[in-house]
């Protein structure tokens, strides 16, 4: 199966951590400890990865670097996390799959230059502020900072991705068995002038679920699994006692009252995914990505009317490093 899995940016570095460089190196150790399972089962692998923490850590310093006559725009923050989070992962992936190779690509992302995001920014970024220091930012910078449980962050435009544009080079590398990441914090954001087709950078962050959900549709993926901190979606989430949820369908998923900064958008990627394209969608916990795809945990997201974990995906053949191998089913 070809499956394309959304790690989150909060899964390298959570909340309230130092963002050291060891302290991602940990994280992207455990992580891909799972990731590496999917491949050792015989699945191609894409990795999507978040950068809110990652890029937010830029952009502070990047506007309070006296060198600079002004800051560096958030298109080009975006691409260096890319850079920064993609060999992290390139590099403990390969030492983990030995005789396969894993290509951290940067790519972009073809955003609508009239999307209504632009005019309402709210996408995280950065570590947690105090109300106080959200203020000054606000006078001193002209950011826009929100409540984030019981911190603030700045918050910034995050338009619906419309294409990512490497997906032929992506495809290309997934034929020869090489284990991709790409469109890292949703891609680097641009518009394209529909005259000369020119390529511009925006100032905005993709959601980078939004942004696996259409990358999981253009490559034909078999699956798409949303990783995260939870091991399935609750239903009365924030209430005494929520109740997990193992298989909805995309309709009861997107009543759920769910938190607009973190839950939501992956269950609307989701959602979004299984309803276009009738293929497994499913959310649960970054340890245990194999499982997902199996249904042994988290939660499965299908289009059928009773809903019910999917039967096996028609077989994708596929090459390993050295050659052709067999097709694998989830079985």
């Amino acid at each position: 199966m070809r499956v394309v899995v959304a790690l989150g940016g909060n899964a390298l570095l959570q909340r309230g951590e130092r963002p050291d460089a060891d302290v991602q190196q940990i994280h992207v150790h455990q992580a891909v400890a799972s990731l590496a399972e999917l491949v050792n089962a015989g699945h191609e692998l894409v990795v999507v990865h978040g950068n809110g923490p990652q890029i937010g850590l830029l952009a502070v310093e990047s506007a309070t670097d006296p060198e600079l006559s002004a800051p560096y725009p958030l298109d080009v923050l975006g691409a260096q996390t890319q850079g920064m989070i993609g060999t992290l992962l390139a590099r403990e992936l390969t030492s983990r799959l030995p005789g396969r190779s894993a290509a951290a690509l940067v790519t972009h992302t073809e955003v609508d230059p009239h999307d209504p995001a632009f005019r309402h920014p709210d996408k995280f970024i950065g570590q947690q502020l105090t109300a106080e220091q959200a203020r000054r930012l606000e006078l001193d910078r002209g950011w826009t900072c929100a409540q984030d449980g019981s911190h603030h962050r700045r918050v910034v435009p995050s338009p619906r991705p419309r294409a990512v544009l490497e997906v032929p080079v992506i495809r290309e590398l997934l034929n020869h068995g090489t284990v991709v990441i790409c469109a890292g914090g949703g891609g680097v954001p641009v518009t394209r002038n529909p005259y000369s087709g020119e390529l511009r950078g925006v100032e905005a962050v993709v959601d980078k679920d939004f942004a696996a959900a259409l990358l999981a549709e253009q490559l034909g993926a078999d699956a798409l699994l949303i990783l995260t901190d939870v091991t399935h979606v609750f239903s009365h989430f924030g209430a005494a006692h929520p109740g997990p949820l193992v298989r909805v369908t995309p309709g009861q998923l997107r009543a759920l009252d769910l938190p607009e900064g973190s839950m939501r958008p992956k269950a609307q990627a989701a959602a979004a995914f299984a309803e276009r394209t009738g293929r497994l969608a499913a959310i649960g916990p970054l340890d245990d990505a194999l499982g997902i795809l199996l249904g042994t945990t988290g939660t499965t997201v299908s289009t059928a009317s009773t809903v019910g974990h999917p039967g096996p995906v028609a077989p994708r053949p596929g090459p390993s490093a050295l050659g052709k191998r067999p097709a694998h089913t989830t079985g």
